[in-house]
């Protein structure tokens, strides 16, 4: 099994925990008590960075229940291999009230997947180019 080296940079920093075996995500926590006021986006401190194998990528998501039960909104991240500062979690607060988020408490999810390093070629036409619909083509 490859290993995520992580790197905590506080005291304040949560180890990313599984909550289960096999989930594809790892938890990331708040590292400090954060006030997000209404209609505004702030970088929310996690003290934690990590230290990617070649050929893999991490990806800063969502975690569903907070934004099911919240107004927050976590914005997608990459986070390339080379990157090895402290990952930030990019949030929105959606609602007409401030909120606040607890040191301590799950925010977002880290995915880590493979990369693929496609060179782009630009060409004249596909090989396969049909008359193929584009978005709702095939129905909601």
């Amino acid at each position: 099994m490859t290993k995520l080296q992580i790197k905590l940079l506080s005291e304040n920093a949560t180890m990313p925990t599984r909550a289960n075996e096999t989930d594809s995500g790892l938890d990331l926590y708040v590292s400090e008590t954060t006030v997000i006021e209404p209609h505004t986006t702030v970088v929310v401190k996690t003290d934690v960075a990590i230290n990617l194998p070649y050929g893999y990528e991490a990806q800063v998501r969502p975690r569903s229940g907070k934004s099911l039960k919240t107004k927050l909104r976590v914005a997608l991240g990459t986070i390339d291999q080379t990157y090895h500062k402290e990952i930030g979690i990019i949030t929105d607060n959606i609602s007409d009230g401030p909120i606040t988020v607890k040191q301590g408490e799950r925010l977002a999810q880290l995915v880590i997947a493979p990369v693929s390093y496609m060179q782009p070629v630009e060409i004249e036409e596909f090989e396969n180019e049909g008359n193929r619909g584009a978005y709702g083509s095939t129905g909601e």
